[in-house]
């Protein structure tokens, strides 16, 4: 069988371990991951985690990352990257640049306002925005996870457009019927919507069973 990878762009928008948690999730359903790094995310990750990603080095770089929990600490999960191929995000000779290219889909994961608009516009400007493009023309799954607050009329209508060009916006909206105990049950949360909206199934939070209740915590 032929690889089809999903594409997993990761813009410069704070949230990195939305992105974490979604790579992990997709690694642990045993799909194949094309992971494009922006170089503005690439200085989130340095912020948020301390974790320089290198092309040269992205290996390393990404099993370390992965291996972090929403809580900063390190060696909390064990992840295995096998399936994970890297292009650089100024590569746009790569293969998610053409619709040839076989794929599933693409998550954009957190989006960036900066790369709602890009994508929005077809501005192709790396190889994020380029992959994206072609994921809408080939008629492929394009989920975008917004992070941003608030937003303004002018992101609102660059979100609008993706919607009426197929894509399904995800708001990077944590939710607490879930009964969430700790930063990463609300990152996870995120992740999973994400992952539902791709189709790809996953274990990241408890569903909504219709019970009143089922996401309270009582002593005792």
């Amino acid at each position: 069988m032929p690889r089809t990878p999903w594409i997993v762009g990761v813009s410069g928008a704070s949230g990195t371990p939305y992105a974490a948690a979604v790579l992990r999730a997709l690694l642990a359903a045993g799909e194949s991951v094309d992971l494009v790094v922006s170089r503005a995310s690439r200085l989130t990750l340095l912020d948020e985690t301390g974790i320089s990603f290198r092309d040269a080095h992205w290996q390393a770089d990404l099993r370390e990352w992965l291996s972090r929990g929403a809580d900063g600490k390190p060696d909390t999960f064990s992840v295995d990257i096998g399936a994970v191929r890297h292009w650089s995000a100024g590569d746009l000779a790569a293969g998610p640049s053409s619709g040839s290219y076989p794929t599933k889909g693409m998550l954009i994961v957190p989006a960036s306002t900066a790369s709602v608009a890009g994508v929005a516009l077809g501005l192709s400007k790396d190889l994020l925005q380029r992959a994206a493009s072609v994921t809408l023309k080939e008629g492929r799954k394009l989920i975008v996870a917004v992070r941003e607050t608030p937003l303004n009329g002018q992101t609102l209508r660059h979100l609008v457009t993706l919607d009426d060009a197929g894509a399904t916006v995800v708001p990077a909206s944590p939710a607490f019927y879930a009964g969430a105990t700790h930063i990463q049950d609300l990152v996870d949360f995120v992740a999973g919507r994400v992952l539902d909206a791709a189709g790809v199934p996953h274990r990241l939070y408890r569903r909504w069973q219709g019970e009143l209740g089922g996401g309270a915590h009582r002593d005792g």
